[in-house]
């Protein structure tokens, strides 16, 4: 028990001496903070009285900057009023002066209206005059004509009319003198224009009307051979037109077979062709192609000697392959029914006669006149006219420029840059248009040639005329008592007009106008 008793004192002394650290420590504490609060109250004093400090500082600064913005305002407010007093004060002036300006021409207008006013009453007061003068001017006119009338025998509406025709033939009559004077003064020229003036005038007796034959036929021994072209369902025929290019047409026309295509090469292989499987009478596929390969190789050859025959005809060499090959395709080609490759032969003769005429070189000449159709010969797929493309074919193949000029502008589709291209032009033209040339239905040849004689006759003084050289020429024969020289001019110029209006005819057509006097007296 005495131990408890010393235990719990012990434990009662403890706890007291830590209650008093305790209450000690606690005090310490709240001095402390007392302490703090203190001084923090101090610093937030100050912080207050600085705040203030600046507040005023800056409020002052504020209302210094806004008095100094207020001032500066009020100055530009000043100068702007001071320059709208001064622009108002000007504008003021100008409208014074404006209106002053106004009031002058006011014035000046009134005073002008007025002086119309007043001419406005002179003029009704002629005008009246002046009418009642052209009634009276009337008059005097009516009662001229009256009298002239009655003088002259003859109406006012006839009196005009031969006026008229009196001023009309006096007209023609002077235009055909100033004609008849140019054409005299042109004929003058010296000979230094005299192959300029016939070359340009040859070439407007230029004309192309190409038609290409289309369809040759093969005669058959017998119909049976027919089936057999045909083959078995259709299989011969088809390998012929796919072997050549061409459409064969089996129908009922007795012992014929017709070949249709437009390359003529092709029909003329075609051609060959059917005619040696009808004589071989082997006709199958194989065949078939066996025998237009043969063909088509010597139809080939062919071309090529042909081209070269007519190069040889007309003398010329150093002629480019390709462009023979050419040449001879046109043995294939007509034109009106007349061969090309002859043609061109022809046209180069007559291009080089006319250029030893006038002195120029033959060669070129029968060379441009050789080749001048050769487009003729190329694919009918190509765009462009024959003349066109075969001066570039000639072209890519180094023929001279003063030939290919001469290809290329023989129907006016490019500029002419020499004679010699007028030559072919010329030349090209007789060639078609010579008698027996080219095919003409008789008929309508006939009434070509009536029509040509009865529109010249329809003119007045005519008294015969006869159509020539084919229809190429007419010749008017004309009553010299009414027609004069100068009037034979102008008769010409009209014929030629109407024939041009009412006739259709390839190339061109001349009027002559003759007109003579004849003196005849008898010796007794």
């Amino acid at each position: 028990m005495e131990i408890a008793a010393v235990i719990l004192g012990i434990l009662a002394g403890f706890v007291l001496g830590g209650a008093t650290g305790i209450l000690l420590a606690r005090r310490k504490q709240v001095a402390q903070q007392s302490q703090v609060e203190k001084e923090a109250n101090q610093r937030a004093q100050r912080i207050l009285e600085q705040a203030r400090v600046e507040a005023e500082t800056v409020q002052k600064n504020s209302e210094l900057k806004a008095q100094g913005i207020l001032l500066e305002a009020q100055k530009e407010i000043e100068e702007t009023n001071r320059k709208t007093k001064n622009e108002l004060a000007r504008q003021e002036a100008r409208l014074d002066k404006r209106e002053n300006a106004l009031d002058s021409r006011a014035a000046t207008l009134d005073k002008k209206e007025q002086d119309l006013n007043q001419r406005d009453a002179e003029i009704i007061k002629r005008l009246q005059q002046t009418t009642e003068q052209e009634r009276d001017i009337e008059r005097l006119h009516q009662d001229a004509e009256r009298k002239l009338e009655r003088l002259a025998g003859l109406t006012q509406e006839q009196a005009k009319s031969e006026i008229v025709e009196r001023v009309t033939e006096q007209a023609r009559l002077d235009a055909a003198k100033t004609v008849r004077q140019i054409e005299e003064e042109a004929l003058s020229e010296a000979e230094r224009r005299a192959k300029k003036v016939l070359s340009v005038a040859v070439q407007r007796y230029a004309g192309e009307y190409v038609t290409e034959h289309c369809v040759s036929v093969v005669n058959l021994p017998n119909d049976d051979m027919k089936g057999r072209i045909i083959g078995r369902e259709g299989r011969n025929i088809r390998a012929i037109e796919a072997a050549t290019g061409i459409d064969l047409i089996v129908d009922d026309t007795p012992e014929a077979v017709i070949i249709s295509g437009f390359d003529p090469v092709r029909r003329e292989i075609a051609r060959l062709s059917l005619e040696r499987l009808i004589s071989d009478g082997r006709i199958h596929p194989s065949r078939i192609e066996e025998v237009v390969e043969k063909t088509t190789k010597e139809v080939d050859k062919a071309i090529r000697e042909a081209g070269e025959q007519a190069a040889f005809e007309l003398g010329l060499t150093n002629i480019h392959p390709e462009i023979l090959r050419l040449v001879g395709r046109l043995k294939f080609r007509t034109s009106y029914g007349q061969n090309q490759l002859a043609h061109s032969i022809e046209v180069g003769f007559l291009t080089g006669l006319m250029a030893a005429e006038l002195g120029l070189s033959v060669k070129i000449a029968r060379r441009a006149g050789l080749l001048h159709d050769v487009g003729k010969a190329m694919d009918h797929d190509l765009e462009g006219s024959h003349a066109i493309n075969g001066a570039a074919w000639l072209k890519k193949y180094g023929e001279k420029e003063i030939v290919v000029n001469a290809v290329a502008a023989h129907h006016d589709e490019a500029k002419h840059t020499s004679v010699f291209s007028h030559l072919v032009q010329a030349a090209d033209a007789l060639s078609g248009a010579r008698p027996g040339a080219r095919r003409e239905v008789l008929e309508s040849y006939i009434k070509r040639l009536e029509d040509l004689e009865k529109i010249s006759k329809s003119f007045r003084g005519v008294s015969e005329c006869y159509a020539l050289q084919a229809g190429r020429e007419i010749r008017v024969l004309v009553e010299n008592d009414r027609v004069s020289d100068d009037e034979a001019l102008i008769l010409s110029k009209d014929i030629a007009h109407k024939i041009e209006e009412e006739l259709v005819y390839p190339g061109q057509i001349k009027v002559t106008v003759i007109r003579e006097t004849r003196a005849v007296e008898y010796a007794r």
